[in-house]
């Protein structure tokens, strides 16, 4: 299966050069020329890597990037600066930027760190995340239960990620939101009862324990009862 990198550049002719160089290689891609563009499509599909420049129109890319490492600290980000640019670099790097590349660059350096981070990425994708009989790859993106496999929705996935990474935590609906929803959700909290009613119904097959508790007054917590 093809490596799916998201190219987030306001410049559309370097944009273009690297989905061109990208593709080569035999790379998938998307670009987004706008930081709210680029958070749409971040939100709306999975990605292996995302290539950020710092500058963008709407949002910079060091919101952006705060932004998606608030509920997701796997996704590889390599950062595009400027030459003169060490604050940017910095805080990138402090943000959970995986490595930066200053312009103007030659491209075989920019694909060698490609390649450097996706390897990275790659021999830490093994972890399997389990409560009791469920399982969730973060890789592949299978969940399963017992012997059955269960279809989750991006976002029904994403939010059970949050939880089995927070197993036995009582996490409130605020904290959910931001996490999975993001910071810039105005919506009412009431979706974190709706999706995690769809999930219950997904995971929790009739006769099997369930898994994610409500805590009145508070939120849910994903336990095992013993």
């Amino acid at each position: 299966m093809k490596k799916k990198i998201l190219i987030v550049e306001d410049e559309e002719k370097i944009a273009r050069v690297l989905e061109l160089e990208l593709g080569f290689e035999g790379y998938e891609t998307d670009k987004a020329f706008s930081g709210y563009s680029a958070l749409e499509k971040y939100r709306g599909e999975s990605w292996d890597l995302i290539l950020l420049d710092v500058m963008l129109p709407e949002m910079t890319g060091i919101e952006l990037l705060r932004r998606i490492r608030s509920s997701d600290s796997s996704t590889p980000v390599i950062m595009l600066t400027a030459k003169d640019s060490v604050e940017d670099k910095v805080s990138g790097l402090d943000l959970g930027a995986n490595d930066y590349i200053t312009k103007p660059f030659q491209i075989e350096e920019l694909l060698a760190r490609v390649r450097a981070v996706l390897r990275t990425k790659r021999s830490e994708d093994t972890q399997v995340l389990k409560a009791g009989d469920l399982e969730l790859n973060e890789q592949t993106r299978e969940v399963r239960r017992g012997s059955s496999e269960i279809e989750l929705t991006p976002r029904e996935f994403d939010l059970l990620v949050y939880l089995l990474k927070n197993m036995k935590q009582v996490l409130n609906r605020e904290q959910i939101l931001n996490a999975v929803w993001g910071y810039d959700y105005y919506g009412d909290t009431n979706v974190v009862d709706v999706y995690i009613r769809y999930i219950r119904k997904k995971i929790d097959p009739d006769g099997a324990a369930p898994l994610i508790h409500t805590v009145r007054g508070v939120g849910y917590v994903l336990k095992v009862n013993e």
